[in-house]
């Protein structure tokens, strides 16, 4: 009779234990089929990923002017009669942009910005860079932007443009904005200088830009001037690039909350 009870009671614990098998079995194919995974038991936890860098900081100014030594190219007067629009919305003769000396013998359209010495990390800005074709020329002529920064592009005018843009890092893109109003946002992901924007069908539509890591750039005014801000203390390589003139560089130090001066020069070719 014992030996009868204890085989009853083997068997009971027997079946106990393949049903709970096959309760796990099951669940486990129910949380595959849900496109979910089981947190894992006994084992650590998985360490923390480590923060991003943080953003550089500084209370450093660079600023100065580019200078021209020469006599000043003439400014061949832009034709626009192709087009009807484009020739109704000026009033006066508009001229190429390749070469704009300002009155106090300075160079507008010149980018400046850091080319050596930045350290940290500088996410790029949520802020959109605006390149704007208004009476059939693009503005600004000479831009900056950070890498992954959007660039939106707008059609002020009420012509069609065609937006090619001819990156040689960077994907290149060519886009149609028929109608006055159109908006369209693009992205460089890859340092690039220059990026050339023309326009397929006004042929004297040219705008550049530079795209850099960091936001420690500018571009010469009205004045030959530039400022650019917010530079931690340090030691600098600043670079100008002028489209027709090429490239020229110097060391530049500045120490916290100071001012340093750079000033560049030109001369006619």
């Amino acid at each position: 009779m014992l030996k009868r009870v204890f085989f009853l009671f083997l068997m009971a614990t027997v079946s106990v234990s393949l049903l709970a098998c096959g309760g796990k079995k099951d669940e486990d194919t129910l949380l595959e089929k849900e496109g979910t995974s089981k947190p894992a038991t006994g084992t650590a936890a998985a360490p923390a990923a480590a923060p991003a860098a943080a953003p550089a900081t500084g209370g450093a100014t660079v600023t100065g002017k580019v200078n021209f030594d020469g006599t000043a190219p003439a400014m061949a007067a832009i034709k626009m009669d192709a087009d009807a629009f484009c020739k109704s919305e000026h009033k006066e003769p508009v001229y190429e942009q390749e070469v704009v000396v300002n009155p106090n013998k300075t160079l507008q359209w010149v980018l400046v910005y850091v080319k050596e010495g930045v350290a940290g990390s500088y996410p790029a800005p949520a802020e959109a860079v605006v390149l704007d074709q208004h009476g059939c020329q693009y503005r600004p002529h000479i831009f900056g932007i950070q890498a992954g920064q959007p660039l939106k592009i707008l059609n002020s005018d009420g012509t069609l443009h065609n937006i090619h843009a001819l990156p040689k890092k960077n994907q290149e893109f060519n886009i149609g904005q028929p109608f006055k109003g159109m908006e369209t946002v693009k992205k460089f992901e890859s340092t690039e200088l220059p990026v050339r924007f023309k326009c397929d069908v006004h042929k004297w539509m040219n705008s550049y830009a530079g795209v850099l890591t960091h936001p420690f750039f500018a571009v010469s005014g009205a004045d030959g001037s530039f400022t650019i801000d917010g530079v931690p203390p340090g030691t600098y390589t600043v670079e100008v690039w002028h489209e027709k003139f090429g490239t020229k560089e110097m060391s530049v130090t500045v120490a916290e909350k100071a001012t340093a001066e750079a000033n560049f020069s030109y001369a006619a070719q």
